[in-house]
């Protein structure tokens, strides 16, 4: 049985993420494919779960946003999605101040992330709010550039509010900023699903195998070390790192111990924990424009 599939729906308040969803979920019905959904709301109430039928798994994650303050609830409900409704495909709306990395640190949890393939991150823009985004506080307008930055495919959305040559402007800024994804001019979130379903066909678990010139920008890798390495030969990786590696996280045992660390690293920052049980020893790396053949070997170095 094949892996399933997860999606990633990106975009800042009201731009439209709900009414895609609507939309893979009426095409998903036609395909006969087993469905999950996650939704995350920063209020405690939920808005947009009657668009999800009854025969659709859905888990709501509520009162706070998965990419920070309800993480391990996220990691929770997905491994409750993925051993009890066995879904063939997971969509993960977030929330409208969701910013991409993070919700892709949020889902890869070391103890998950070799069950699933990322399949990509879809983002929706307001085309309306895109340009009027000077408008907002300097927070506000960084984020609405990371999720279009970290975007593997663009929708930008509401596109007959605007003039010719509005579209025009908004589109050549978007692909100035993210010149790898593919971008849509649409209104009401319309959209060829084939698109989507065509992101990222080689799992990104696997992207060692793939073209690192053409894999897409934000891209994903799970190592699984098989013996315990040399902390200061550890240290020493790390330090070599490209900054172009943003998180990574997971399980790793060295020699001087009987049990692994949690390790976490945050843009160049690592942090060690120390267990008092056996994990499994996968590290989970989340970076842009990475030759992830380059890393491994790297790593298999360590082990050897």
């Amino acid at each position: 049985m094949s892996k399933p599939e997860i999606y990633l729906l990106s975009g800042f308040l009201g731009s439209g993420k709900t009414t895609l969803l609507k939309r893979l979920l009426e095409d998903e019905k036609k395909k006969n494919r087993k469905v999950a959904v996650m939704m995350n709301e920063l209020g405690k109430v939920s808005i947009d779960s009657n668009i999800v039928e009854e025969d659709v798994a859905l888990k709501e994650l509520l009162g706070g946003c998965i990419c920070c303050s309800i993480q391990d609830k996220l990691e929770a409900q997905l491994q409750s999605l993925l051993w009890k409704e066995k879904p063939e495909v997971i969509y993960i709306e977030t929330t409208g101040v969701a910013h991409p990395v993070e919700v892709l640190d949020a889902v890869l949890s070391p103890n998950l992330a070799d069950q699933f393939i990322i399949k990509g991150v879809v983002t929706i823009i307001d085309g309306e709010r895109w340009l009027a985004r000077h408008s907002l506080s300097p927070q506000l307008q960084q984020l609405l550039l990371e999720q279009v930055k970290h975007a593997d495919f663009i929708i930008i959305n509401k596109a007959d509010m605007l003039t010719d040559s509005d579209q025009s402007k908004l589109t050549f800024e978007v692909q100035g900023i993210n010149p790898n994804a593919s971008c849509l001019l649409t209104t009401y979130s319309k959209v060829a699903i084939e698109e989507i379903r065509g992101l990222n066909s080689k799992p990104k678990q696997e992207v060692k195998k793939a073209n690192v010139t053409t894999d897409l920008r934000l891209s994903t890798y799970v190592y699984t070390f098989k013996k315990s390495v040399d902390m200061d030969k550890f240290e020493d990786f790390l330090r070599a790192l490209p900054d172009t590696i943003y998180r990574m996280k997971g399980y790793i045992k060295f020699r001087e111990g009987d049990y692994p660390y949690l390790f976490q690293y945050s843009y160049g920052m690592p942090i060690y924990m120390k267990e008092e049980m056996n994990y499994p020893l996968n590290l989970v790396f989340i970076g842009e424009k990475i030759d992830w053949k380059e890393v491994e070997e790297t790593l298999k170095e360590l082990e050897a």
